[in-house]
Parts: C-alpha cells; structure tokens; sequence
C-alpha cells in the first residue's frame, strides 16, 4: 500500500492549461472562430468582414459612426466600413429582410423596417417612448430651426412663456444649453441634442424638412 502510494505521489501531473488531444473546446471558445467562408453560389451570403459588421450594428444601442464600426469588426478603415454598410444595405433590400441600415446622427444603426411598427409595438411595450405635448413639440421645432436661440427669443415666437416647457424638453434629453448669447446678462442659447436627432431619424440638422423660415416676433402658423 505504501509502495502504491509512493508511485500515486510522484506520478506528474498535467497541468490544469493543458488539455488531452482528443477533448473538443468548449462552445464558448468555439464561437470566437471566424465564420466559414460563404458558399460561392449563395449571392446573400456573409463573409467574415461582412458578417463582423453585421454583429456590431445588431448589438449596438446607438448609432456607430465609420470609423468605429472600422475598429470593432476589425475593418482596415472607415472607408470599408461604408462600403460594407452599403453593401449589408444591399443584401436587405434583396432578400427582403425585416432590416434595415440606417445613417442617422452621424453613424450607421440596424433598424426594423417602419412598415413592421404595429406588430412590435404590441410586443414592446416599455412605457419608455417619446411622448410630447404639441407645445412641446413647438418649441423643440423653433429650437431646432433657429439654433442657438434665448430662451426670450423662443418665447417671442411662440407668444408664451417656455421656461418649463425648455426645461421637460431638456430632462428628456432632446434640448441642451448650447452656450451662452453676448448681449447683457449673458444669457444661455439652446439647441439640440444627438438624442434629437436619432429620435427623430435625422442624420443631420440639414435633414430638418424645408419650411419657411421662422422669424422672431411671428407665432407659427
């Protein structure tokens, strides 16, 4: 028994890193694979570089500009990222997916289509969504429009006190202070915010609709 026991002891061990040749990894470690290569026949199908954009703008919660998404897939540039974007836009489109890519303040965002709204608005109800009040929804316009404005000057279009209306508008994340005016007092400016922009599907404040312009001292219509 002891010469059993003196044989047990000096046995080697092998450590806990190594593994025996015939052991399978683990699926946690197999899905850090790259994806295998499309099949050429297949005209939808993802390649690694695609398929590695794909991910990125599935799990994201905000809009990713090109060069970022270029960095999380492991793209060579920003360039390719928009190439690929274009190309994932593409695919789609083709075969008809429930997805759609979307360039909405300054960066690029896997959407559901809005024809499909209805449904999963019955699925998701998270009593998070963006409800405003048509005077909020006149101010925030008069901000977007005329930015960087005084509170005084949106008032004056509007032909009633805004403070409180600025401020909800704020707390929601859709107006900010911009700055502050250089007449007496030094009053604060506001404008809008990325949350503004991606809430309301715009890439750019040049993607506001075309109206007449707003002038100071006149209620809109």
């Amino acid at each position: 028994m002891n010469h059993l026991r003196q044989q047990h002891g000096s046995a080697r061990v092998r450590p806990f890193t190594q593994r025996p040749g015939n052991t399978a990894l683990p699926p946690a470690l197999r899905l850090r694979a790259e994806p295998a290569e499309p099949i050429a026949h297949d005209p939808h199908a993802r390649d690694g570089k695609l398929a590695r954009l794909e991910a990125a703008l599935m799990i994201a919660d905000e809009p990713l500009p090109a060069r970022k998404l270029a960095d999380v897939a492991g793209l060579a540039d920003a360039v390719e990222a928009r190439a690929l974007v274009a190309r994932l836009q593409a695919l789609n489109d083709a075969d008809g997916s429930a997805f759609q890519v979307e360039e909405i303040a300054g960066g690029y965002q896997l959407l559901t289509r809005t024809q499909y709204h209805t449904w999963l608005a019955r699925l998701k109800r998270t009593g998070h969504e963006l409800r405003l009040t048509p005077a909020a929804l006149e101010t925030l316009a008069v901000v977007a429009y005329k930015q960087p404005i005084m509170r005084a000057e949106v008032e004056k279009v509007r032909g009633v006190a805004c403070g409180e209306v600025v401020r909800q508008l704020m707390e929601k994340g859709l107006v900010r202070v911009a700055g502050r005016h250089d007449s007496l007092g030094r009053p604060q400016v506001y404008g809008t915010t990325k949350k503004f922009l991606q809430a309301f599907g715009l890439n750019s404040l040049k993607d506001l609709p075309e109206v007449e312009s707003l002038r100071l001292g006149e209620r809109p219509a």
